[in-house]
């Protein structure tokens, strides 16, 4: 199992997930308080350190709409460095998995051919795989079979891409409600304490801008990646709908005629009135 290729991308992903979480939390953010100068006459007062503030201390300044916020932002980079591995041309069609088609495709093995597709799972064993199963039925139904398997494989990873448009969407949302929550903290601190009392004031006014940023800071790079790799998905499927077709493009049909290649269980079978009666099968 720790072998297989999908778990590899699963774990080389998460991996960087967790190093780049790391690095962006660690991340100080300084902050200088600024002095009025000093009175004509008098000394002015020793400066004060700049005051570091991490940004796991921006977060919590936030409330709690950062939870969700910092769940998809993981979320997010998560997704952005699994779809491009999986988009990338190793995975999608491994060089030694095509050599290995192109040389049981010329030695004429296809039965062989069918096996090795079958035991390394890829985008492109999945096609070539998918294809010799209706070489049988002909030429036509052979390419229509190609397409219909890499217009899957398409979807399975469109799929994944579309998850970062629903993060665009819904971050500003989660951010928005924080604004809400901010400012409804903000008016009753203005009530309570009145003008004179800023403390209060300032806490849940850095609630309602740290909230509305933190969703627009999540949602900007989630539908810049979102039609980045969209467009890299389909750049990435025109080359394997290429690869898979010159592998079948000299295909001897007439041969195959009524033989199954493939271990695909068929459901049809003769009407059984024809069982009933054969000679209704003349």
């Amino acid at each position: 199992m720790k072998n297989h290729p999908m778990f590899r991308s699963l774990a080389t992903a998460f991996r960087y997930t967790l190093v780049a979480c790391a690095l962006w939390f660690a991340c100080p953010i300084t902050l200088v308080n600024a002095q009025e100068p000093a009175p004509a006459g008098q000394t002015a007062p020793a400066k004060k350190a700049p005051h570091k503030k991490t940004m796991w201390d921006t977060i919590k300044q936030g409330g709690i709409v950062m939870v969700p916020i910092g769940i998809m932002s993981v979320f997010t980079i998560y997704l952005v460095i699994d779809i491009y591995l999986r988009t990338a041309n190793k995975k999608l069609v491994p060089d030694e998995e095509l050599e290995k088609a192109r040389q049981l495709f010329m030695a004429g093995d296809y039965v062989n051919a069918y096996q090795v597709m079958k035991a390394t799972p890829c985008a492109f064993n999945n096609c070539v795989k998918y294809g010799l199963s209706f070489v049988g039925k002909g030429k036509d139904q052979t390419e229509e079979a190609l397409l219909v398997e890499v217009g899957r494989e398409n979807n399975r990873l469109q799929n994944r891409i579309n998850y970062l448009s629903v993060i665009g969407v819904c971050a500003p949302m989660v951010g928005l409600v924080g604004t809400v929550v901010g400012m409804m903290g903000a008016f009753a601190a203005l009530g309570e304490s009145g003008a004179g009392d800023t403390s209060k004031l300032s806490e849940h006014i850095g609630e309602v801008l740290v909230a509305t940023a933190s969703g627009l800071f999540i949602a900007i790079p989630a539908f810049m990646f979102f039609y980045i790799l969209r467009n890299r998905l389909t750049a990435q499927m025109h080359w394997l709908e290429d690869e898979v077709t010159s592998i079948f493009r000299n295909m001897p049909y007439d041969h195959f005629h009524g033989l199954e290649i493939g271990e695909e269980v068929t459901y049809a079978a003769l009407p059984n009135w024809i069982e009933a009666d054969p000679s209704l099968a003349q």
